[in-house]
């Protein structure tokens, strides 16, 4: 009777693990594909990040959750125009994606995070921030290209700030393109590790190669 009771409960078990796995897996997937058409209206890029987070906090085990949060949040702060919001906006994309990675540390996706958080600093007045937080953002591009040499983002990342870095100062096209064709080459091999992993940037980093042309 006991094995039985033992087998009832270790079944009732695996079906709800089951159940609330399907549940993850369906909010993660709907909200992934939330993201792109957000651009069209960015209040909807803080919307997905605080669903993004509630996810997280609900399943304390999944550093993805955390990571969308981050990506939502940090790409908002690309499309305010008010800049004296931006820091704080910055600060909360810093919040989230610390979160991720106290779960999945030395992760390429989330250095990559970590760099576009900088690049949002340095932004909003980059004559005095440059030696601050244009540093810190290479940094975390270095460390990316290291954590995951097959990652396409961390390229696309570097040759994005390489082309909208004015020639003087080392930047432009001529530099950004071979950058950014290295980035696309490996986007046609890569394959993420799960329809969840992060998969973003190839299309982007296509028009900038068409604008180089």
């Amino acid at each position: 009777m006991k094995k039985l009771f033992l087998m009832v409960a270790i079944a009732s078990f695996t079906t709800a693990a089951f159940a609330q796995s399907e549940k993850y897996m369906a909010a993660m997937k709907s909200n992934i594909n939330a993201i792109d058409t957000s651009f069209k209206n960015p209040q909807n890029l803080l919307t997905l990040a605080n669903q993004f987070e509630r996810i997280g906090n609900a399943e304390k085990t999944q550093w993805l959750p955390f990571y969308y949060a981050a990506l939502c949040q940090v790409n908002y702060t690309y499309m305010e125009q008010d800049k004296s919001k931006i820091d704080g906006i910055a600060d909360k994309a810093t919040e989230l994606i610390d979160k991720a990675d106290a779960l999945q540390p030395k992760n390429s996706e989330i250095s990559c995070i970590k760099s576009m958080i900088a690049s949002a600093h340095m932004m909003v007045d980059p004559m005095t921030r440059f030696m601050e937080y244009g540093m810190e953002s290479q940094t975390f591009i270095d460390d990316a290209m290291q954590q995951d040499p097959t990652n396409p983002r961390p390229e696309y990342l570097k040759g994005q700030g390489l082309k909208y870095t004015p020639e003087q100062f080392g930047g432009g096209c001529g530099t950004a393109k071979p950058v950014l064709q290295s980035s696309l080459d490996k986007y046609g091999v890569f394959k993420p590790a799960s329809e969840l992993h992060p998969n973003w940037g190839r299309e982007r980093t296509e028009m900038l190669i068409g604008e180089c042309k």
